[in-house]
């Protein structure tokens, strides 16, 4: 009985921190969606995303082409990362953009998965 008790009390403490971790998350991506969109330059000047913006650059799919890490040495170091990558860029580093703004946009690019 003990330990249907602890079993139970463990899966809601689960459920519970994975809902809450589900809700931060969304609320991240929801946040990075505004970055991605209001970021100077605009990100859709060079980038689309479902076919909004300029479809040379689509983004449609890079969570699942890139690391979380790699989505951020793009925005930070586009250079250095162009370099490592062996790819050409004329993409100016959004080094003026907040942490917190950084982080959002990255969870916003994370979840751009293939279908």
């Amino acid at each position: 009985m003990r330990f249907r008790l602890v079993l139970a009390i463990a899966a809601v403490a689960t459920f519970g921190l994975a809902a809450s971790a589900h809700a931060q998350d969304k609320a991240a991506i929801d946040k990075g969606m505004k970055v991605y969109d209001t970021a100077t330059p605009k990100c859709s000047v060079c980038h689309s995303i479902a076919g909004k913006g300029n479809a040379k650059g689509a983004l449609d799919g890079v969570g699942s082409k890139l690391t979380a890490d790699e989505i951020r040495m793009w925005i930070n170091d586009p250079k250095g990362m162009a370099a490592k990558a062996k790819a050409p860029t004329t993409m100016p580093p959004y080094t003026k953009l907040a942490k917190a703004d950084v982080d959002n946009l990255v969870a916003y690019l994370s979840s751009l998965k293939k279908k």
